[in-house]
């Protein structure tokens, strides 16, 4: 070399945190992806010399804790301040070396090739294969682990999807594929990407949990790490994938018990209560009564002591909660006015009473700052059931709008993953779309069905039940009857009308009335 070695740095073509090797002119030489750069950042690959001769002996590397028997069955040799790795053709001819020296500074002698670091020791079948990430990790399992056929990647990492791939038919010959990368980030990604490409079935993966890689936990003494990592290597499954065994906790723990029971006892018989870790759509025409509905549902589950959180999007707090207050006391303070002491009375009665938190942001559509807000409500607050009202008014907040029906899917799985993951009881008002009945409108007392949901393929996929309430606002003898119809139910499959329901104005709240008969295909289209 014409130049000396100063110092090692990051590669910021492969991410390695130390294989660039900076020198004395400028330049600087990655070793695990064969990068270099001159003075002036231009890059090629460095070539190896002609030079092929082996130099050196095998010798026990006292710091790795490798000693002379593996070093000779690798022909990993010491020559004064340098390691020398030979490279082999499938073949068994010697067409090169990787150098190391005492600075851990790589260069090249003889040819390059596509085999793996002492593939030609192996048969081309078998029962088990080990690949490692590098030479001296390849020497340290040996080392601990014994005979079993061992290799390495010879370019490391960052060409690790690009070396396997030339060396597939090599590999397919065996049973087993145990891959034994670093336990670092472009360890884990090399190894995600090997595995893409390798025969479903055949890879498993050994990791170490306190080390680095192999070589770290042999020079801490430490080689039952090794074995135990190959021993309790794990089948490879791609994300999404899970082993039945696995699901032990999650079947043999019962199903939480029915949170609440509704108020309204149809919708009881229909959907079994309110149980735990739901998504619950609520649709209906324009005017018809979600609002409000959830208003009475919410205000029974308080008064039951339960922790509710509502996001009422397009109403201010003060009117949500003079809207609890209604439905509480059967007094409209929502629509007419009320002196004060009779406001201070009846929020005596019921909100200072509750257990109820609202989300003060009246006009705010950004949906990550809601989902976080639905996230707090449910682990900060523990508020088991949580109110949105409405969908629509959250999609609006995303940025491109063309596409509505994706940024619903967007949405939907967002708020779907959001129940998963907190385990709350999420009720969310939904609309309808625009011409959603053949015949007439939602709002002239026209069937509601899933179809007729706005965005209602994910709502309908995503929701555990959908609840909706039907009422001809046309009719002033019949204006205050409502159908309350189950439109989907993941619970128990139950679905139809749920209830018939009249909303009395005193009260402030929706009265069962004699349920509807069953669905008759003769009568209800």
């Amino acid at each position: 070399m014409d130049n000396e070695f100063v110092r090692h740095l990051p590669c910021s073509v492969c991410g390695s945190s130390d294989a660039n090797s900076l020198y004395s002119d400028g330049h600087t030489y990655c070793f695990a992806c064969e990068t270099r750069s001159s003075p002036n950042d231009t890059f090629h690959k460095h070539q190896m010399t002609s030079n092929v001769c082996f130099k050196g002996s095998a010798q026990r590397l006292h710091k790795r804790n490798i000693d002379e028997e593996t070093n000779e069955f690798y022909k990993i040799y010491r020559d004064e301040e340098t390691l020398r790795f030979p490279y082999y053709t499938i073949d068994g001819i010697l067409k090169g070396f990787k150098v190391k020296t005492k600075n851990k500074d790589f260069y090249y002698e003889g040819e390059s090739t596509d085999t793996f670091f002492g593939q030609y020791k192996f048969p081309s079948t078998g029962k088990r294969i080990i690949l490692s990430e590098g030479e001296i990790d390849t020497a340290s399992i040996r080392q601990a682990f014994g005979n079993w056929p061992i290799c390495s990647l010879p370019h490391g990492a960052a060409s690790a999807k690009k070396d396997v791939k030339k060396q597939i038919p090599f590999l397919q010959g065996y049973e087993e594929i145990v891959l034994f990368l670093d336990n670092d980030d472009a360890g884990r990604k090399a190894t995600e990407e090997i595995c893409s490409i390798l025969p479903p079935g055949k890879v498993k993966i050994a990791r170490l949990d306190n080390y680095k890689d192999a070589s770290d936990a042999l020079q801490a003494n430490d080689a039952q790490a090794i074995r135990k990592a190959i021993w309790d290597a794990k089948d490879y499954r791609p994300d999404g994938i899970v082993d039945g065994s696995s699901l032990y906790e999650a079947i043999t723990t019962p199903n939480p018990p029915c949170l609440h029971k509704y108020e309204i006892e149809g919708l009881n018989k229909k959907l079994g209560g309110v149980h735990a870790q739901q998504l619950i759509t609520l649709t209906g025409a324009t005017g018809g009564g979600k609002t409000t509905f959830c208003r009475q549902l919410a205000t029974h589950l308080l008064e039951q002591g339960e922790r509710v959180g509502i996001l009422g999007l397009e109403e201010s707090n003060r009117r949500t909660a003079l809207g609890l207050m209604s439905c509480a006391l059967g007094k409209p303070f929502h629509l007419k006015q009320y002196e004060k002491k009779e406001l201070e009375e009846a929020y005596n009665k019921t909100i200072a009473n509750w257990n109820l938190f609202l989300f003060d942001g009246f006009g705010s559509f950004q949906s990550d700052l809601i989902y976080n807000r639905i996230e707090y409500l449910a682990v900060g607050l523990d508020c088991k059931i949580i109110f949105l009202d409405h969908l629509s008014i959250l999609v609006s907040g995303l940025k491109d709008v063309k596409d509505e029906r994706r940024l619903i899917d967007t949405v939907m799985t967002d708020l779907r993953s959001l129940v998963e993951r907190t385990g709350i009881t999420l009720f969310l008002v939904s609309h309808l779309r625009r011409g959603s009945s053949d015949t007439k409108s939602a709002e002239e007392g026209g069937r509601i069905s899933l179809a007729s949901l706005r965005g209602s393929h994910s709502v309908a996929q995503l929701s555990d039940s959908v609840v909706c309430i039907e009422s001809d606002q046309q009719k002033k003898t019949e204006r205050n009857i409502s159908t309350l119809r189950v439109l989907k139910n993941r619970y128990n499959g139950s679905v139809g009308v749920a209830s018939t329901l009249s909303y009395n104005e005193d009260t402030c709240k929706f009265e069962e009335v004699d349920n509807e008969p069953d669905f008759n295909p003769s009568t209800d289209f």
